[in-house]
């Protein structure tokens, strides 16, 4: 009986530290994904006549879930009013904002926010949108849908 007492124990210690590496290792395969925007009025829907652009320079932890970005712009014509994330939706569909921006929303605007599992999942695949909005185009100005930047 004792040969078979160890050979139980040494079996539980084993997958005791089987658990305990996948736990340790598991962070590891959260990252850091690295996602962009171009900005401009041929993206609105309906599209918008305007000499405003922008560049959206965003990140996304995938295990805090946490989203932090940069928005730069000029060009508008007037000052921006709103500017969030909105989605889920493909290019050349609307969807309600997700995301506000905090003010002040001069340019570079940043910000911070936590997403829900279900945004993170519409982050990365292609469905969520900046959009920024001024009094003379109060559905949008300039949009961007963001994408994964190419490794």
């Amino acid at each position: 009986m004792p040969q078979r007492e160890s050979a139980m124990r040494s079996s539980i210690l084993f997958s005791l530290a089987i658990a305990t590496s996948v736990l340790a290792i598991s962070p590891a395969f959260a990252r850091m994904v690295v996602l962009s925007a171009t900005l401009d009025g041929r993206q609105q829907v309906p599209p918008v006549e305007t000499t405003g652009k922008g560049a959206a320079e965003i990140s996304y932890d995938t295990a805090t879930r946490q989203l932090d970005w940069t928005v730069t712009y000029s060009g508008l014509s007037g000052p921006a009013i709103a500017a969030h994330f909105h989605g889920p939706a493909g290019p050349g569909e609307n969807a309600a904002p997700v995301v506000p921006f905090k003010p002040p929303l001069a340019s570079p605007v940043s910000g911070s926010a936590t997403l829900t599992e279900e945004q993170g999942r519409e982050l990365l695949d292609g469905k969520l949108y900046v959009n920024i909005h001024t009094a003379a185009h109060k559905d949008g100005e300039i949009r961007g849908q963001v994408t994964k930047d190419p490794l």
